[in-house]
């Protein structure tokens, strides 16, 4: 690559932008709620989605008892250094679905965080794969900890990442 090649990659023709707006978190909104009905008031525009899935883009399309699933349309602001959609984008999705279908079991009071996430990257994704869902479904709900698997989909319909998750419960404890 000549000078100025390398200079023509920074001009303002090549310039991208992005602006990122969000409402404030939803902790205290939806503090007597179960987690499922948080989940689906974000997914039904009630209550503002949470500000990282504003930053990255995606949305709830699919909130039920025990699994969620979170749809984006991939652009070139979430691309790597070589054209794919940076690993970063799945883990996100993936961390985001598997811990809101965790939620979506909890009542009131109850919440949890995760204390591990381990993704499998099956296939590459980029703004070509289309638009992009990961599912999170729950696999067992503990006291203490908790267990959830992951999906990233292409547009296709292709598995391209797969994960597992293992979350720590917080708060009031399951009602028996």
């Amino acid at each position: 690559m000549t000078t100025t090649e390398a200079v023509d990659l920074f001009s303002f023709d090549t310039r991208r932008h992005r602006v990122v707006e969000w409402q404030a978190p939803v902790a205290k909104a939806a503090s007597g709620m179960s987690g499922l009905e948080t989940m689906c008031a974000i997914r039904d525009g009630i209550l503002p989605p949470p500000p990282m899935a504003r930053l990255i883009g995606f949305e709830m399309r699919i909130a039920e008892a025990g699994r969620i699933v979170m749809e984006l349309d991939p652009d070139e602001s979430l691309e790597n250094t070589i054209g794919l959609l940076h690993g970063a984008t799945a883990a996100a999705l993936l961390d985001t679905a598997m811990g809101c279908a965790i939620a979506t079991m909890q009542p009131a009071g109850q919440t949890s965080v995760t204390l591990d996430l381990k993704l499998t990257y099956l296939r590459p994704l980029s703004v070509r794969s289309g638009r992009v869902s990961a599912e999170g479904k729950v696999v067992k709900l503990g006291r203490q900890t908790s267990y959830a698997e992951g999906f990233v989909r292409d547009g296709a319909g292709n598995l391209a990442v797969h994960a597992t998750a293992t979350f720590t419960m917080i708060g009031a404890e399951k009602a028996k």
